[in-house]
């Protein structure tokens, strides 16, 4: 196999990978809209908390730690103002 033969082989999986991750972000979203927060809220807690945790386990740099947190507080706002936007 040539090494193009293997670029074009990593780039398909790749864009696979994309399309299951998409894939398994619309069926999250169906299932955020079919279920009260009260329901995934909880579940959406616990993936975030143990990716967290997964983070500081490898011993991440402290400038990627703090990336993960300002994005989780980001996603955080962000539902805080669809709540808002949406009552």
């Amino acid at each position: 196999m040539s090494d193009s033969n293997a670029h074009e082989d990593l780039d398909a999986k790749h864009e696979r990978n994309r399309e299951q991750r998409f894939e398994g972000i619309k069926r999250w979203v169906e299932y955020i809209k079919s279920e009260s927060p009260e329901t995934w809220g909880p579940q959406q807690n616990a993936v975030v908390n143990d990716q967290l945790d997964a983070a500081q386990s490898v011993q991440t740099s402290a400038a990627h730690q703090q990336h993960v947190e300002d994005v989780a507080a980001e996603i955080i706002e962000a539902g805080d103002k669809s709540d808002t936007d949406s009552k």
